[in-house]
């Protein structure tokens, strides 16, 4: 079991070096919604199931995540100051899907729990993480790299920047979505 994770983090590693260079926010428009914005998601601390399709007309702030990942614990302190930040809106979701194929809801439903964050938590299951390499990039099964995206209210998916991003980098990528 630790092999097997170390040789994720190792070939996580080696991925993020290998990475290209990224714009702070590129939009991506699609003419239909892609096929994971309806797969069901679980949220682990309620029990509850959701799709993406079913936050259509609202803000979402995906991330994608490893229990295991440092980085992802400081991320996610920081998507808790935004939903702070901005009063706690109920027009902007976050959704945090774990991607290491290794974890399981239990073991992220400690961690949100352990954290205190009270937003969605969810494994991805495999076609959801499958579409999201596909779609947007491999990087965003590279849980040290931060990755995350928006997606508007008419569901165009924007990503961010790989990386860290503090309160002030989320709240300037967010905002403008929200006024829309």
């Amino acid at each position: 079991m630790k092999s097997t994770r170390l040789i994720c983090l190792l070939l996580m590693l080696l991925l993020s070096a290998c990475g290209s260079s990224q714009e702070t926010v590129v939009p991506t428009s699609t003419p239909a919604a892609p096929a994971w914005f309806s797969m069901e998601l679980t949220d682990v601390q309620t029990g509850e199931t959701f799709t993406m399709n079913d936050y259509a007309g609202k803000v979402v702030l995906l991330e994608t995540m490893a229990i295991w990942c440092p980085n992802c614990v400081v991320q996610a302190h920081e998507v808790r100051k935004l939903h702070e930040a901005l009063g706690n809106p109920e027009d902007l979701i976050s959704v945090t899907l774990d991607v290491d194929i290794n974890e399981d809801s239990e073991s992220l439903k400690e961690y949100a729990y352990g954290y205190g964050f009270e937003w969605h938590f969810a494994v991805a299951p495999l076609e959801v993480a499958r579409e999201l390499g596909n779609l947007y990039s491999a990087q965003y099964l590279n849980p040290p790299l931060s990755p995350m995206l928006i997606i508007d209210r008419k569901g165009n998916v924007h990503h961010l920047e790989y990386g860290f991003k503090n309160l002030e980098t989320l709240q300037s990528a967010v905002e403008p979505y929200l006024a829309k």
